[in-house]
């Protein structure tokens, strides 16, 4: 296998922060490599390098043996090189096609721009991934999932030789990432190289041969992953084993929360109650109604019918505001757009549910603030302890520490969380694990909507299957698997009757 891409000692150096130091390894032509480590540990900086964003304090890139100067995107992509970013780079109010040729749109006479054969090439390209996703319908009516296959489907067209992936499958089920690594498997064997970022640990074991694992900048050790167990990976990548913990339930018998009957365009008829201490799963397909149920109970979508009742009191929370009030917070799925003021500081983000309460008369306690931040940020764990600095430049899972600690300043007794372990890593993983048990065991009444069933069963004391906006089903602790979930989730199909025998 000849060498397709080279990072020969590589180092990136911020203002007081080591990113990189001598990273070097390679990968081949037709290879899928795996790129481990936890969030911070300097992946998504060496994929901005190679992909133009940033450039290297020292070492240098090499393609086909050659060095090359990446010295912006426009750079990387005339390099060979196709990325596919964790954070969608797309303009939601632009067609899918238009998205996927962002910056370099096909032209007629250098003037007008080709529609019509935008929409045919990105249909072809989206074509080989399998989604059923109109090039014409403007992004903002796709799901996140499509949007992620979108993005994806954009790297396709460049036929790139270079292929970098930092979390492509974040918002995938299961049969679309199968689907995806049929797309990515096909790549190889035209010879693209690619380097494959996930903390989703059986997807890389499944597609990948190698991986380069890092931790705090350096490379760890670049290793043969048929050698391997998860567990061994994950160790060394953490620097330390992670304890495997029980689930413990802490349920009571009192009910916090009783939705009767809650519909609207895409809910239909659901009824639960959720009890205090409990940790309450939501399971389904993409598309099933999952993300769509919790944003009713937080206010974000009215809901045409049905009722909520918190302590025995019914709301109609018409805002978020109304439910924030009602003791209800939000943990979204989309961190980024939906959760976090980018510029906006740790401290200033933690205090955005409950401002009322650090300016009662308009004036900020800005003392009375600081120490709340401080209290709940080392509740979290947030790393690095830096209050002040903006949210944009922690990891996820630190951004996703600083959204709970959010809840638990504002004194919030029902949460709600949509996918709270996406684009995290294992380490990070664990730790929001931990959390959401101790508030369990606190009192808090929680329910968690995840893509990944062994999270949901890890999580949950009972789960609630959803399927086409309704509740298909209810299983207990004893009866959770993923095989009895995927049974309730999955439209069945019905075999037609035998007609009668004829006489």
């Amino acid at each position: 296998m000849s060498v397709r891409l080279q990072f020969d000692g590589i180092s990136k150096l911020f203002p007081a922060v080591r990113a990189l130091h001598e990273v070097s390894f390679s990968v081949g032509a037709g290879e899928i490599h795996g790129l481990l480590g936890e969030n911070g540990a300097g992946k998504s900086t060496l994929l901005r390098i190679l992909s133009g964003v940033y450039r290297p304090t020292a070492g240098s890139v090499l393609i086909d043996g050659k060095p090359v100067t990446l010295a912006n995107p426009v750079a990387a992509r005339a390099a060979g090189v196709a990325m596919i970013h964790q954070e969608l780079q797309q303009v939601p109010r632009l067609s899918v096609a238009q998205n996927m040729f962002l910056g370099h749109p096909l032209t007629r006479g250098s003037i007008f721009v080709a529609r019509r054969e935008q929409e045919r090439r990105a249909a072809e390209a989206l074509a080989a991934i399998g989604p059923s996703i109109d090039p014409a319908a403007p992004l903002s009516t796709l799901k996140v999932a499509q949007r992620q296959m979108v993005e994806i489907a954009r790297a396709l067209l460049d036929r790139a030789r270079i292929v970098a992936m930092d979390e492509p499958t974040s918002s995938l089920t299961p049969s679309e990432f199968e689907r995806l690594a049929e797309v990515i498997k096909g790549l190889a064997r035209d010879g693209v190289a690619i380097v494959y970022v996930s903390h989703k640990l059986d997807e890389v074991f499944g597609i990948c041969r190698r991986a380069t694992i890092m931790r705090d900048g350096i490379v760890v050790d670049s290793v043969d992953l048929k050698s391997l167990s998860e567990k061994a990976v994950v160790a060394m990548m953490v620097g330390r084993e992670l304890a495997q913990e029980q689930h413990n339930s802490h349920a009571s018998s009192q009910v916090m929360l009783s939705v009767r009957g809650l519909a609207s365009t895409k809910v239909r008829d659901v009824s639960f109650d959720l009890h205090r201490g409990e940790v309450l799963g939501i399971a389904g397909l993409v598309g099933s109604g999952r993300t769509e149920l919790l944003r009713l109970l937080a206010g974000v979508d009215r809901a045409t019918t049905g009722s909520i009742v918190i302590n025995g009191k019914a709301i109609k929370p018409a805002s978020p505001r109304d439910a924030i009030a009602a003791g209800i917070g939000l943990v979204p799925e989309e961190r980024k757009r939906e959760g976090i003021v980018p510029l906006r500081s740790i401290t200033s983000n933690m205090a955005l549910a409950s401002m009322s309460v650090f300016a009662p008369h308009g004036i900020i306690d800005h003392r009375g603030l600081k120490q709340i931040a401080a209290e709940k940020m080392k509740r979290v764990n947030l790393r690095p302890f830096l209050l002040d600095r903006p949210i944009r430049l922690f990891s996820g899972g630190n951004q996703q520490k600083a959204i709970i600690g959010r809840w638990l300043a504002a004194g919030t007794r029902i949460l709600l969380f949509d996918e709270p372990t996406r684009g995290i890593d294992v380490g990070a993983k664990a730790e929001i694990y931990h959390l959401i048990e101790e508030l369990a065991a606190e009192g808090h009444s929680v329910v968690v909507v995840s893509s990944e069933l062994p999270e949901v069963i890890r999580l949950a004391d009972r789960v609630l299957v959803m399927r086409d906006g309704a509740i298909a089903a209810e299983l207990g602790r004893a009866d959770l698997s993923e095989q009895a979930i995927a049974a309730h989730a999955i439209p069945q199909t019905r075999t037609p009757a035998a007609e009668p025998a004829r006489q």
